[in-house]
């Protein structure tokens, strides 16, 4: 018999090292919220979640984060949220990898009577409509906003004249093209200024350092670089020191994490866009609750956007 309860034991254990080994914190017993992240290999969906934590043990909440390992998996994305449709959560705040890929898992929650809240990432509300589905409301910033910042910021830095590239994030992607969009339209006020490359670098730390070196060698004039998040901004960051031009090359991020802070205070980076993230995860867990209490909540739930800078 104590041979049966200790195997039973050693069983749970192995279930419990599982369970946080995919990111799934576990806590008391409570109403449940599901929190799924892009990834938690970018400290900001990090800080996303400590803020999500934060409201979640104030308000007596069990909380489950979960992420795909990269940003670009969809797929992955699509089956953590079935699998928490399964597990019957109260609410499922997700961050989506793609804003009309995510729409199939939106509709089993719609159809599993499951909220779902958006945060950060918009879902395309045309899509959505059109196939019959509907989020309970969106967390996030305003990226146009924060994409015009970015650009007025570069061209009042280069005097409304130069050569300056651009990292993309994933091409069709919601929160990247805001970005852009924003950007474009404080560039398109500077005629002098000239976008000379503007390509992809997946969100993705690696590729933004091997996409701008390529820039670089193709571009030497290059005088300034707007990358569509701060993983790729650090991405430059080391391809300009590669080449012993640390300083030299205007770099502006978005997201505002800690080594991109960092770099702007050794003078590696110039700025950064400042969204907010861990107020975006206490927020989306707070509406939750409200939700979970049969509570009516706003459509649209803005969080403050701004520039970081030296």
């Amino acid at each position: 018999m104590k041979k049966i309860l200790k195997i039973s034991a050693i069983a749970a254990a192995v279930a419990v090292a599982g369970a946080c080994q995919r990111g799934e914190k576990s806590g008391a017993a409570g109403p449940t919220v599901a929190l799924v992240m892009k990834t938690l290999n970018n400290p900001f969906f990090m800080d996303m979640q400590q803020g999500a934590e934060g409201a979640a043990r104030r308000l007596g909440i069990h909380l489950i984060s979960q992420a795909a390992e990269r940003e670009v998996d969809v797929e992955k994305q699509m089956q953590i949220i079935e699998n928490l449709i399964q597990r019957q959560v109260g609410v499922i705040c997700v961050s989506p990898s793609g804003s009309r890929e995510i729409i199939p898992a939106i509709l089993k929650a719609n159809r599993a009577g499951i909220p779902v809240i958006a945060v950060d990432t918009r879902v395309d509300s045309a899509a959505l409509q059109q196939a019959g589905g509907e989020i309970a409301a969106f967390v996030g910033s305003d990226n146009v906003q924060g994409g015009r910042i970015a650009g007025e910021f570069i061209a009042d830095k280069l005097n409304g004249r130069g050569k300056i590239a651009v990292l993309e994030g994933i091409p069709g992607h919601e929160t990247g093209d805001a970005r852009l969009r924003g950007f474009h339209s404080a560039i398109r006020q500077n005629p002098g200024i000239e976008i000379a490359a503007s390509q992809t670098a997946n969100w993705e730390r690696d590729q933004g350092y091997n996409v701008f070196q390529n820039i670089l060698q193709s571009h030497p004039g290059i005088e300034a670089v707007f990358a569509c998040n701060d993983m790729m901004a650090l991405g430059a960051v080391e391809a300009i020191a590669a080449i012993g031009r640390t300083g030299e090359i205007l770099v502006v991020g978005f997201d505002a994490v800690t080594d991109a802070q960092q770099a702007i205070r050794r003078g590696a980076m110039h700025g950064t866009i400042a969204q907010n993230p861990a107020e975006m995860g206490r927020i989306a867990v707070e509406r939750a609750s409200d939700l979970l209490q049969g509570k009516t909540i706003a459509k649209n739930i803005p969080v403050k956007i701004e520039l970081i800078s030296r």
